[in-house]
């Protein structure tokens, strides 16, 4: 992320970097990471089944046997899909702020912070930041919009060094306004999260409070370590954020399965997440842990138990819109939770399985 090997690179006699072979950690680092960034994936699937199996070696290998790829992929995507733009932006804010703050420093032969930066095209920085904007909670949009101000703002820098008046405009001007766009719309919420929820209250105040410090360079004797600092930061935090948010995501559905013999009454109901149904057996993976085989011959009925969803931790809102929720919230609305049924809490059905109700209003 920071400067590689800068030993292995001395400056020619002209002031140029050394281009000689060999004389490029920042590619050698490059080759590294894409060697080693496709396993990151399948090692958060193999700890997620581990945590499934509760870390029992044959209940693991049975999950790996029944549970489809495609679906693995399809909850690792969901849950994590808000990283992408995080490294994109922030990586890229790094990157420009030390290429303006101190040029010198930035050498893409020697800064795997740098060779990235200059690799990133504009169109990525876009889709990441429409991304984002889709995906993240309401109270990180404050954050997001500082993000693409700054990147916007040191990019023109960059570009357009003899346009002071573009420069004004991206440095300035649009983060005054858009920082006062946001505290009008925002100030409401932010004061009442003061003094029940700090955290919240932070995530609304600061950002558009920095955008005006980020859009301009750095103390140059500051600007390589510390952009190095935090590019190390992210590269060590979110890989662990990520871990933790995929290891408590469902990989299976939950259902609730009627046991009884083929003429008598439901002797049990199993609760727990299905595996597999063959000819012969439906495999369910009880709430305790334990894979259980059930002859279909005894299976009297199933009912798929829907997901409560994400139990909310903070009772803000901003005119109406939860702090916790995205805009795809908004978009796609969750299905509505119909009255539980009581299969899915383990109960036996007394007179058979109760009548539809209908769904909740919003």
């Amino acid at each position: 992320m920071g400067e590689v090997g800068a030993a292995d690179a001395e400056p020619a006699g002209d002031g140029r970097p050394d281009r000689r072979p060999g004389a490029r950690p920042a590619q050698q680092a490059q080759q590294w990471l894409l060697t080693l960034l496709p396993a990151f994936p399948v090692l958060l699937l193999v700890l997620r089944l581990w945590r499934l199996s509760r870390q029992d070696m044959p209940t693991m290998l049975l999950l790996v046997q029944y549970v489809s790829p495609l679906g693995l992929l399809s909850a690792l995507l969901i849950a994590l899909i808000w990283a992408f733009p995080l490294v994109v932006l922030v990586l890229g804010l790094l990157g420009r702020l030390l290429r303006v703050s101190a040029p010198d420093r930035f050498d893409t032969e020697r800064s795997l912070l740098a060779y990235g930066t200059t690799r990133t095209p504009g169109w990525v920085l876009v889709a990441a930041v429409g991304l984002a904007a889709l995906t993240w909670q309401l109270r990180f949009l404050p954050l997001l919009a500082m993000l693409a101000l700054a990147v916007l703002a040191l990019r023109t820098r960059h570009r357009h060094p003899d346009r002071p008046r573009l420069l004004l405009v991206t440095g300035l001007l649009l983060p005054v306004t858009v920082a006062a766009a946001g505290y009008a719309w925002l100030a409401p919420a932010a004061l009442s999260a003061l003094t029940v929820e700090p955290f919240t209250a932070l995530l609304l105040l600061v950002p558009p409070a920095g955008v005006a410090v980020l859009t301009g360079p750095l103390p140059r004797r500051v600007a390589p370590g510390l952009t190095r600092a935090l590019a190390y930061t992210v590269a060590a935090v979110v890989p662990v954020v990520m871990g933790v948010v995929f290891l408590r995501v469902p990989l299976l559905p939950e259902v609730a399965v009627e046991v009884g013999p083929e003429a008598g009454p439901t002797r049990e109901v199993v609760r727990g997440q299905a595996v597999a149904v063959t000819d012969r057996m439906t495999i369910v993976l009880d709430r305790g842990g334990e894979v259980r085989f059930l002859p279909n011959d005894q299976v009297r009925g199933q009912r798929l138990c829907p997901d409560p969803g994400r139990i909310p931790v903070s009772r803000i809102d901003v005119y109406g819109w939860h702090v916790e929720d995205t805009a795809l919230d908004w978009m796609i609305p969750r299905q509505p939770v119909d009255e539980p049924d009581p299969r899915c809490v383990g109960r036996v059905p007394v007179d058979g399985p109760p009548a539809p109700t209908p769904p909740l209003p919003r």
